[in-house]
């Protein structure tokens, strides 16, 4: 009888950390999604309004890896105030050869963070100047925290500025990240002045109201939207668009139902059929990225299942190699 091999949250934070190796797995997996081979289907997204919830599930099939992933990924916005983490789930990986049932990897979120924090890394590797030192940060939660780190693994960041809703979450983040990282961190009491003071712009919130304006903007910035995850969601004001010389979408079809690219569609700025390049064609070399300092870059970045995939698969391997986990017979 087949084994399975599962783990656990604990040992999945043991095994993986966000490094340059899982930044690099995630690029590939963009790389891989460029070359037209992967079959990645639609986002399969549930609302639960009721609770302030949604559950997502993604995955994909990478013809040159041996097993595929199907995440199942919750996210209910109500659990903090009863003592609970938002996002929780799991990913199961299967072997592309048979479609036995290989791995469970009961992460509670935790690898769909890593993998969501090294796409950011990826982002602004391609399309932030090679020269950026100082970060703006919206948001101050899990996701915020990660995305700082991951720039400060591609680009030589100083300085952050974070702005959040809650100063007192912004203000427990700057101390952490000074004391973790090492930078000079501040809170900016206003979001505009935040942003104003950065080469690399990131939002991390599930604002369905746009929290970054295009008369923020400035020459030379990238700016990496990852909050707009589902069709209600909108982070940056759809102008922000227009002031941009290049957007860049993680998936096309998905930005343009779910992404920052479905606000812009509804105010009417562009077509709903107009092609942009993905990030893995700039990877690949397909298309061009930032062309100058001066441009204006904008990543909008909604999570793809082939991301899932490759997190799983390295995952796995770490847990392998450690011999980690347990193996269960079915």
């Amino acid at each position: 009888m087949p084994e399975i091999r599962i783990l656990t949250e604990s040992e999945l934070r043991d095994l993986v950390i966000l490094d340059l190796a899982a930044i690099n797995c995630v690029e590939g997996a963009f790389r891989s999604l460029a070359s037209g081979n992967v079959v990645m289907p639609p986002v399969l997204s549930m609302a639960i309004p009721d609770h302030h919830g949604e559950v997502d599930v993604k995955t994909a099939y990478v013809p040159d890896l041996p097993s595929f992933a199907i995440k199942v990924s919750p996210g209910f916005f109500n659990n903090p105030q009863i003592g609970l983490p938002s996002t929780s789930g799991l990913m199961m990986l299967f072997s592309t050869s048979t479609g036995v049932l290989e791995s469970l990897l009961l992460d509670n979120g935790y690898l769909t963070d890593v993998r969501t924090a090294a796409a950011g890394a990826v982002a602004a590797r391609h399309l932030s100047r090679e020269d950026a030192a100082t970060a703006c940060v919206i948001g101050a939660g899990v996701q915020a925290r990660l995305q700082l780190k991951a720039l400060t693994l591609v680009r030589p960041i100083k300085q952050a500025v974070i702005w959040a809703r809650d100063p007192a979450k912004a203000e427990v983040m700057a101390e952490d990240m000074r004391a973790d990282l090492g930078l000079d961190v501040v809170v900016a009491a206003k979001a505009e002045t935040a942003v104003a003071a950065a080469d690399i712009v990131v939002t991390t919130t599930p604002a369905t109201d746009p929290v970054v304006l295009p008369e923020w903007l400035i020459p030379g910035q990238h700016i990496t939207a990852m909050g707009s995850d589902q069709p209600g969601k909108n982070e940056l004001a759809p102008g922000c668009f227009q002031r941009a010389d290049l957007y860049v979408s993680d998936r096309l079809s998905q930005t343009r139902k779910m992404g920052e690219l479905r606000s812009v569609i509804e105010a009417g700025l562009v077509s709903g059929v107009e092609v942009f390049p993905e990030l893995g064609d700039i990877v690949a070399g397909a298309a061009e990225g930032r062309s100058s300092p001066e441009q204006i870059t904008i990543a909008d970045l909604t999570g793809t299942g082939v991301q899932d995939t490759a997190i799983a698969i390295f995952a796995r391997a770490r847990a392998e190699a450690a011999s980690a986990g347990t193996e269960f017979k079915t």
